[in-house]
């Protein structure tokens, strides 16, 4: 039992709440009677309730986000339905800008808008003394980082052995790009680094050995970035990994020497491109120097071992098409090991919205809120741009067909690539739940029909790709791209599969 509930749905089970974890740790003489209580978007808000009320909590605090707004809205109906006496407090990204136009909200108790590091603990205290806030809802800035406490003794054994440690060394940017609520940040500021690194110690000498940092700019303070990069080569193991955002124009030659330090698998760097049309960049505040992009990115790609995960965005105002092709193709000839294709969302509070009208914004009404057509793009091509990004998850970044891929994408990519994107949609009508032997299959015949490929070269690198692949079993590309099974390896669901 407890007063006080700290929860949210993640997306996954293997997600953790960086958030929940703050708010706990700043919770002061009220930590002793607070749980964290976490759960996925798979399971049943009723159930979800059940299991809360069973604690009888005098106070619920949810963070709702834009993967589980929906979920959060049945869970706070059922509390409030069943246990009404029960204080509901929400915060989180999703509830902290324009709640007005949100009706479900009026459900919760209050709702915390901005940073409720420490507002969650003072109206805490309000209620629990009965001296409750006549307002509902309550804005909270963010505060000064070195009155916080760091949250990070609130991931537990299990945590650390089986989920992703979320962690930051600053908060904010500097930037002010129109699809991010981080354009809302007046600047990035800072936590104190001894502070900080202390806590990271703690969490590496607890055996975490995966470090996501949720930095928006981890490169803007080399002289940080550096001492956290030393920190880590100093406790180098096989087992450590590190992921970081970085901005992609700024990689002065003292950090290009300290990544050169570390070996294969160890750095995963987020490169955020999302447009390389210096009119969109422009429109939307970005501020960019595209050709200081290109070379950093390709010197990360030839002189480091770090893994390259660049981000692009479809739907920006004032894109079409061509123009996004345009990008993609240049971001490819940078050889980044993965490109992310991102649909543009609605992110509530995000001075996107002020292009709405000008270049015909047309976003889902429901989460999470995507761009279903703009101006430029109407929206039987957006379906077809949403389901390229889907099919390039499939095939390009799974890093299942490397030996295949180059051949599928020849000189033009993003041409190539969406001839053979129309023809899987064509052939299948699905985007998902596809199986790997079926892939193989598909992949081969596709290439045969939409790209005209030589067979016999498909077919050897197809063969080299399923050796490499978890599939058992001789592949026979021969005939429309048939997988003759090996009935001594396949089991017989697999064969029957194979033959489909």
């Amino acid at each position: 039992m407890a007063d006080i509930l700290l929860t949210t749905l993640n997306a996954r089970y293997i997600h953790s709440s960086l958030g929940l974890r703050y708010l706990l740790a700043n919770l002061g003489e009220l930590q002793n009677k607070t749980h964290i209580r976490e759960f996925t978007i798979d399971q049943r808000p009723i159930d979800v309730a059940e299991k809360l009320l069973a604690e009888r909590p005098r106070i619920i605090g949810l963070g709702v986000y834009i993967w589980n707004v929906e979920q959060s809205r049945q869970l706070v109906e059922i509390v409030k339905q069943v246990a009404p006496e029960v204080i509901v407090i929400l915060g989180g990204p999703e509830v902290s800008f324009e709640w007005q136009a949100q009706p479900w909200l009026q459900q919760a108790d209050y709702v915390i808008g901005g940073y409720a590091d420490l507002a969650f603990a003072r109206l805490c205290r309000d209620i629990l003394a009965g001296t409750t806030p006549t307002e509902r809802f309550l804005s909270a800035p963010m505060p000064r980082l070195a009155q916080l406490t760091l949250p990070y003794d609130g991931y537990n054994d299990e945590d650390i052995a089986h989920r992703l440690i979320y962690v930051e060394a600053s908060r904010g940017c500097p930037f002010k790009c129109e699809f991010c609520l981080s354009a809302l940040d007046k600047t990035a500021t800072p936590f104190e680094l001894d502070a900080f690194l202390k806590s990271m110690e703690g969490l590496y000498q607890r055996g975490l050995r995966h470090f996501k940092f949720v930095d928006r700019t981890f490169n803007l303070k080399v002289d940080n970035s550096l001492r956290i990069l030393e920190f880590f080569l100093a406790r180098l193991d096989d087992r450590l990994f590190l992921h970081f955002e970085l901005i992609p124009d700024h990689l002065p030659e003292r950090l290009k020497e300290t990544i050169q330090k570390f070996p294969p698998g160890t750095l995963q760097f987020e490169i955020g491109i999302q447009s390389l049309n210096p009119e969109v960049q422009q429109r939307i505040s970005r501020k960019q120097d595209n050709d200081k992009s290109a070379h950093n990115l390709r010197w990360l790609r030839e002189q480091s071992h770090a893994h390259i995960h660049a981000d692009l965005i479809i739907g920006l105002p004032g894109e079409d098409l061509a123009s996004f092709a345009s990008g993609f193709d240049r971001l490819f000839a940078m050889r980044p090991h993965e490109i992310q294709v991102g649909i543009l969302k609605r992110l509530r509070g995000s001075p996107i919205i002020r292009h709405t009208n000008k270049y015909g914004l047309r976003f889902n009404p429901l989460p999470p809120y995507d761009i279903l057509a703009t101006r430029d793009i109407d929206f039987a091509e957006m379906r077809r741009l949403n389901r390229f990004a889907r099919y390039w998850d499939l095939v390009a970044n799974s890093g299942r067909f490397k030996a295949t891929l180059p051949l599928l994408l020849g000189d033009e990519p993003f041409d190539n690539f969406m001839q053979l994107s129309d023809w899987l949609y064509d052939e299948t009508g699905q985007t998902d739940s596809i199986q790997l032997v079926r892939l193989f299959r598909l992949i081969f015949t596709a290439a045969d029909v939409a790209l005209n490929i030589d067979k016999q070269v498909l077919a050897e690198r197809l063969t080299q790709d399923f050796e490499r692949s978890p599939l058992k079993g001789r592949p026979d590309f021969s005939t429309r791209g048939k997988i003759a099974p090996n009935t001594t390896a396949f089991s017989t669901r697999q064969t029957r599969h194979a033959e489909e």
